[in-house]
């Protein structure tokens, strides 16, 4: 399902996609952004920034020049506060005088056992949060941005970090890193949240769509199927996780060195809170339990 490794944008330069819709990808390729952080330019005059990205001075110069005569930003809209994607809204703002329009700050949108799992101690593990951010203005689901000709309608779809927005365009939708164009999206507690991920992913899949363009990667030209593909992957991983610990307790660093035997040893940190995460989903469902409080390290057993 995962497209072929032929995504080779030219970093720093505006592309049009669609009529509208320009894509700049900013200079922080690695192995968990892919090529780069996806900015999009959105609109004719009024701009809308979509995800300015990593505070890189390279990356401020490429959104500012790719503006053209007539053009200024009027939105700036980030959505979620990972360290790809945020941190440059606020020196933009600066040059731009365009106000910052999110879901909230890095905690916002927590789920409860996530705030627990946060005051319990456990943190980091993911692709670091921008813990400096907040917003001029706050999206909650369903509220409707203007620009000269054009309106993005926030979803708020936590799951890969509380506070995530997906922002509908018509039969178009920015998924930034629910849907990414090039792998499944990660889901590190308590950032991250299976049962929030899962739920996000039948909200985006009651609707039709044409096309999603990620927050890493291309577009992806069979939403839907995408959709279906994320869910049936992760209850893929369910069962393997479920099927191992069938051999007996075992702690997520555990299940994730037999399950993700081909991944390589410097992402088997990001492997190993997939399953944490798998793990508080099925505690929530009482499939399994831990031995003792629910934390990274804990001893998960089946539930008879």
């Amino acid at each position: 399902m995962l497209p072929p490794d032929d995504f080779a944008p030219e970093i720093g330069v505006a592309e049009i996609l669609e009529p509208g819709l320009r894509r700049i990808v900013a200079p922080n390729p690695s192995p968990m952004t892919y090529r780069g952080t996806n900015t999009y330019l959105l609109g004719d005059s009024d701009i809308a920034v979509i995800d300015p990205g990593p505070d890189h001075p390279a990356h401020l110069e490429a959104i500012l020049s790719a503006l053209e005569p007539g053009q200024r930003v009027s939105h700036i809209i980030v959505t979620h506060t990972h360290l790809d994607h945020s941190p440059l809204a606020h020196p933009l703002a600066k040059h731009t005088e365009a106000e910052v329009w999110a879901f909230g700050d890095g905690t916002s949108g927590r789920s409860p056992i996530m705030q627990d799992l946060a005051q319990a101690g456990l943190m980091g593990g993911g692709e670091g949060v921008d813990h400096d951010f907040s917003p001029d203005h706050t999206l909650v689901d369903g509220d409707v941005l203007r620009g000269d000709g054009w309106a993005l309608e926030a979803l708020h779809t936590p799951g890969h970090i509380g506070n995530h927005l997906c922002l509908a365009w018509g039969d178009a939708c920015l998924t930034a890193d629910h849907v990414m164009g090039w792998a499944t999206s990660l889901v590190s507690p308590p950032d991250g949240d299976l049962t929030d991920f899962m739920a996000s992913c039948e909200k985006l899949a009651a609707r039709e769509w044409r096309v999603f363009y990620p927050g890493h990667g291309a577009p992806v030209s069979d939403p839907n199927a995408r959709l279906n593909w994320l869910v049936d992957h992760r209850r893929a991983r369910e069962a393997s996780i479920l099927q191992a610990l069938h051999d007996g307790p075992a702690t997520a660093e555990d299940l994730a060195r037999v399950i993700y035997t081909e991944t390589p040893p410097a992402l088997l940190g990001a492997a190993t809170r997939n399953v944490l995460a798998h793990l508080v989903d099925l505690t929530g469902r009482g499939r399994v339990a831990p031995q003792s409080a629910l934390q990274a390290d804990a001893l998960f057993g089946l539930n008879p």
